[in-house]
């Protein structure tokens, strides 16, 4: 091809278009104005729907949290009362005052809501667990009256309160080395030690003390021993824990022996076992303190007190509740 041929604008079709001078050149560039204006509106089309169009919402939510949740469900179910079902079907080996201790119910309502006997119940028999609506729960007894005690004096006749709670008179001695010494020892063996600050009960809570007092033999497990064992002597008094009314005092429960239970509101019970002797009867109101039985071993490889907190049936350590020994 000749250099020629290349000057010529018709001679090339690539000829540039700046070149010409003639119409062609012309064409060329109103084409290219033509193009460069439609590529302007395109772009402009483009960005206007780009603008206008939602951004999606979804997208920016943040994830769920099902962890959270879940443990927000398990905190509540841990807190939640004991919820007792309608109905109990009798098992092998089961009795109605057992029953009757597992759900947290005194054993002679639990009879008469079932119109049984106490003593024969049969397995698979199924027990109502809730009173029917034309029966109405006994309320509990209230505690019995304490009992003031004053010493007696001379043939028998109780000593006036006033000369009880007299102070004694002061009495002149001669100054000597031997009284200062006998004065000094008396007025240091009669001072008392600070006392303890009284524990106080939480709302609904019994106040509760210690029914006996010895060496803790075995801790509390809700498989296996579903209470305390307290070491103690045959006979050793066994006194009530708090305040509230008897509703089982006999033997029946398989394991635990003579033994006395204790309804103290309409959600707590106490159990003692392993007793020698019992000294109160069901349905009797007992104050905290009181004797209720006598340590022993019935039913047991030793003598030992078992002591047993309810709520609800569902045992809990008394040692979460029980005051310091």
């Amino acid at each position: 091809m000749s250099i020629a041929r290349l000057k010529t604008p018709d001679s090339y079709p690539c000829y540039p278009a700046w070149r010409s001078s003639g119409s062609y050149g012309m064409v060329t560039l109103a084409a290219r104005a033509v193009a460069a204006s439609v590529l302007v509106v395109s772009a402009g089309l483009i960005a206007g729907c780009g603008a206008t169009r939602p951004a999606p919402v979804a997208d920016r939510l943040p994830p769920p949290k099902p962890a959270a949740r879940a443990t927000s469900k398990s905190a509540d179910a841990a807190t939640a009362p004991r919820q007792r079902p309608d109905f109990h079907t009798v098992k092998t080996g089961e009795t109605l005052y057992g029953i009757a201790l597992e759900y947290g119910l005194d054993h002679r309502e639990l009879a008469l809501w079932n119109g049984v006997d106490p003593d024969r119940i049969r397995v698979g028999q199924q027990l109502r667990l809730h009173p029917p609506r034309n029966v109405v729960a006994k309320p509990l007894g209230q505690p019995a009256a304490s009992v003031e005690g004053r010493p007696l004096g001379a043939g028998g006749k109780p000593i006036p309160s006033g000369n009880v709670l007299a102070e004694p008179k002061g009495v002149r001695v001669p100054y000597s080395e031997e009284n200062y010494a006998e004065i000094s020892k008396s007025g240091s063996a009669g001072t008392a030690e600070p006392a303890k600050p009284a524990r106080t009960a939480a709302p609904g809570e019994p106040d509760w003390g210690w029914p006996v007092s010895g060496k803790v033999l075995q801790s509390f497990a809700e498989t296996a021993s579903k209470g305390i064992a307290i070491a103690g002597t045959s006979g050793q008094p066994v006194n009530a824990a708090a305040d509230g009314r008897v509703i089982f005092s006999g033997t029946g429960i398989r394991g635990l022996g003579r033994l006395v239970v204790i309804k103290h509101n309409e959600q707590i019970l106490s159990v003692y076992a392993h007793n020698r002797q019992l000294l109160v009867k069901e349905g009797q109101a007992v104050s905290k303190g009181q004797k209720i039985a006598e340590m022993g071993d019935s039913d047991a490889d030793r003598v030992k007190l078992h002591f047993e907190i309810r709520r609800q049936g569902k045992p809990v350590d008394p040692l979460s509740v029980l005051p310091p020994q």
